[in-house]
């Protein structure tokens, strides 16, 4: 009897890009969740390892061309999610990261974690993500002013 395996409270966040096109993932939960490629990292993955990995998991796509945009962010659990954490635990650091493919492609999606997808421009996406963090890193990534205080 070992004690439960918790979620590590440190995430990435990949901005997928071809051109100027930005893919969103569609989550299957909570329904109508918009967002780029995200994933906790697992016990002694680094940042860039663990965003290679969630981008083949999540789209079938390489990391090839991974970009750390040099930017992290802590950003409180939502309490829906904080039993998959530590006691305690209520805080999110966030490293963002990009990849541009040559052109838009479709994604391999696992359905067991996404619906849907779409590619849009990076204004209509910065104001489709569900995230304040993704926004923000769109608006960096393609030097949009930001739409809220939170950048």
């Amino acid at each position: 009897m070992g004690r439960p395996a918790f979620k590590r409270p440190e995430s990435v966040l990949v901005v997928v890009h071809a051109g100027r096109q930005v893919l969103l993932l569609e989550r299957r939960s909570p329904a109508g969740f918009w967002q780029s490629v995200t994933g906790s990292l697992r016990e002694g993955e680094t940042p860039a390892d663990c965003a290679r990995r969630e981008l083949a998991e999540e789209t079938g796509f390489t990391a090839e061309g991974l970009v750390d945009l040099r930017r992290t962010r802590r950003f409180p659990i939502l309490p829906e999610w904080r039993h998959r954490y530590a006691p305690g635990v209520a805080e999110n650091l966030e490293h963002a990261f990009a990849v541009r493919l040559a052109a838009p492609e479709d994604p391999r999606l696992n359905p067991a974690e996404h619906l849907s997808f779409r590619w849009l421009p990076p204004a209509e996406a910065a104001g489709t993500v569900s995230s304040w963090t993704n926004r923000a890193a769109i608006e960096q990534l393609f030097a949009l002013p930001p739409t809220d205080g939170e950048a």
